[in-house]
């Protein structure tokens, strides 16, 4: 018994350790599914941090890892699509390259389908690349509207 809640008393400091020092001070909820999903190898599905395993071990760092990932996930899907667009644009105003490009790559690439945590299938899947697709083709017929000027 002991040893059960000495482990998830560590899993839980590793997942605290991950909000405090890094995620909190990323400012959106789509800026947090970005960085987690980068954190995520492709090959294998799961997630590596170097810093956050040499402190809390390979399994807990993965698992607080992904447990993080999946709570922003849900955080975002609970906001209404005003909550969303606001995220979304305050994450596009954080990037350093032309918003109109960034969009019309994530419209073409689909990039945002990796944001999607591996364990979330069906109707919360489907809702978050629906919601994202419309407000992605928002933002560009919002920017089209606003003129030529390819900084917008």
């Amino acid at each position: 018994m002991r040893l059960s809640r000495t482990r998830a008393s560590f899993e839980r400091s590793a997942g605290e350790d991950l909000w405090r020092k890094t995620l909190s001070h990323i400012p959106t909820v789509l800026g947090r599914l970005a960085y987690l999903s980068q954190l995520r190898n492709a090959n294998t599905g799961r997630y590596e941090h170097h810093g956050l395993a040499a402190v809390a071990g390979e399994r807990d760092a993965e698992k607080a890892l992904s447990e993080s990932h999946l709570r922003a996930f849900r955080e975002w899907i609970a906001f209404s699509l005003e909550e969303q667009k606001a995220d979304l644009d305050l994450y596009f105003s954080s990037l350093s390259e032309p918003r109109r490009e960034v969009i019309e790559n994530w419209i073409l690439s689909l990039c945002y389908v990796n944001l999607v945590p591996s364990t979330i299938h069906g109707v919360e899947r489907d809702l978050f690349l629906s919601d994202m697709q419309a407000l992605l083709e928002t933002l560009k017929n919002f920017i089209g509207a606003a003129g030529p000027d390819r900084e917008a």
